[in-house]
């Protein structure tokens, strides 16, 4: 009887690894997002803005966010970025969102976005970007202009995620 159950014992020595596995991976995870929500809290705070009516904290588990100064400079990408686009926050500060557009990105949908900037409202749109390797994929942006306390446009802040449904032609 002993032995059986030792052979029952033995069998089951995995189980805790893999839970430990997958609890250190999800504390990992919030971890990342802690930090990235206190970037996004360091910038709001410079910049005079209330990040808490944008939902950052709900939306960052799940999307990334990517803020651009007025002029599109990316300023802040959420860790997200390099499962999403296979470029990191480094590689992407400093350019504009057109780094990920190319052939296959709509003329018509970069111009109703630009429209949209232009006259400093909120815009949803997918369209077809490229990762760092060359691959597309649909991007779906939810973006909006943040205005500073005063009322004075400070940035735009965009919650991105890889669109994974069909292509229905």
């Amino acid at each position: 009887m002993k032995k059986a159950k030792l052979e029952e014992i033995s069998n089951h020595t995995s189980v805790p690894i893999l839970a430990w596995d997958f609890h250190y991976e999800y504390l990992n995870e919030l971890k990342v997002a802690f930090a990235d929500l206190k970037k996004v809290k360091e910038i709001s705070v410079q910049f005079g803005w209330n990040e808490e009516k944008l939902n950052i904290t709900e939306r960052i588990k799940e999307e990334v966010v990517l803020i651009t100064d007025p002029n599109l400079k990316i300023i802040f990408a959420s860790s997200g970025i390099k499962r999403m686009t296979g470029y990191t926050e480094s590689e992407v500060l400093g350019n504009t969102p057109k780094m990920f557009q190319g052939a296959a990105t709509s003329k018509t949908d970069l111009k109703e976005i630009k429209k949209a900037i232009e006259l400093q409202i909120p815009f949803e749109k997918t369209i077809k970007n490229y990762k760092k390797d060359g691959r597309t994929y649909k991007c779906k942006i939810s973006a909006s202009p943040v205005f500073n306390l005063k009322g004075k446009l400070s940035h735009f802040i965009a919650f991105e995620k890889e669109d994974v449904m069909p292509n229905r032609t």
